[in-house]
């Protein structure tokens, strides 16, 4: 199972790079590479991993991931229980920044907005929800083009971002990434994996070593090196981020049931955790999302019925 180093199909006559993907689950290995990664996210949601950070993902996403920094989109478990091409929809823009703009036009005045905004990406970035419309229509349209009239699309969305976009949401945990060999990365996938596929069991320190091959004491050291983190700490952010999508998507039935659903032995332990991560309680965060749950359950409900309806002659 390979992970790094992750080539992206580059094509010699395009500065540019598109590729869009309609698939069961989004790729689904830690992996890396060279260039700068543009992605929206058209259809599907999960858990974003990257370097050392994680969040939720979803439909109408927009994120700039810096080069080299390994990442995963991981797809949510009802991707695999009816996997049919569709469920993953996103469109990614590779580009290599020193091939683009390097002894080139970088050094115009103009571009000094772009070149600054790429110079502040660090691990990566997250555009704001206002700008996402206008973006995501953006992408697409590009996705369409090629050449001459793509670099400039291109160009112009990257004014875009330089000049109109602002309060970026940042993808960095203010540490400098730890270089990670083939080998390691191999092992931070298989951690990563297994820890979205268990984490709403009790993992415990020799379990998750055991998934690394080295002892609880070594791989205490090993993740904290390339994490800047510790193991609990990671486990704990997946559990809210996984306890936040089922408040959004309203699939619980209280606070304990949450709780339990994602891997923690009580309410009081989930209140704590939660409170440390988002900045507020699952109450009030339960009372902010309260229509977007209801919404959702609606369009759950809704579908079976306008599917049966499309088959139905009212004449």
């Amino acid at each position: 199972m390979k992970v790094l180093q992750f080539t992206v199909p580059i094509i010699y006559k395009d500065s540019v790079v598109v590729e869009e993907d309609i698939l069961p689950n989004f790729y689904n290995q830690l992996h890396r590479h060279k260039e700068t990664q543009l992605t929206l996210i058209i259809k599907g949601e999960g858990t974003l991993m990257l370097g050392n950070y994680s969040q939720p993902f979803k439909a109408g996403d927009v994120f700039i991931l810096g080069a080299n920094h390994p990442h995963i989109f991981k797809s949510d478990s009802s991707h695999f229980v009816n996997a049919i091409n569709g469920n993953a929809h996103s469109i990614h823009i590779f580009f290599d920044q020193e091939r683009i703009f390097k002894n080139s036009i970088e050094h115009l005045p103009e571009f000094e907005g772009i070149k600054n905004l790429l110079g502040n990406i660090d691990q990566g970035l997250q555009l704001p929800s206002i700008n996402a419309d206008y973006v995501g229509e953006a992408i697409i349209g590009l996705n369409k083009k090629s050449g001459l009239e793509r670099l400039l699309s291109f160009i112009e969305l990257l004014h875009y971002f330089s000049n109109q976009v602002k309060d970026w949401k940042s993808l960095s945990t203010g540490f400098s990434s730890v270089e990670l060999t083939d080998h390691e990365g191999l092992r931070m996938n298989d951690i990563y994996k297994y820890t979205m596929e268990h984490y709403a069991e009790a993992i415990s320190l020799d379990k998750i070593a055991a998934v690394a091959h080295i002892t609880p004491h070594a791989f205490c050291k090993y993740f904290k090196k390339y994490s800047r983190k510790t193991y609990n700490t990671f486990l704990n952010e997946i559990r809210i981020n996984e306890a936040c999508k089922k408040i959004i998507k309203g699939e619980y039935d209280g606070i304990s049931n949450i709780a339990y659903s994602t891997g923690f032995n009580s309410a009081i332990n989930f209140n704590r955790v939660f409170k440390k991560n988002v900045g507020m309680s699952p109450s009030d965060y339960i009372r902010n999302n309260k229509f977007k749950a209801v919404y959702t359950r609606l369009a759950l409900l809704l579908v079976p019925l306008l599917n049966i309806l499309a088959f139905v002659d009212f004449d």
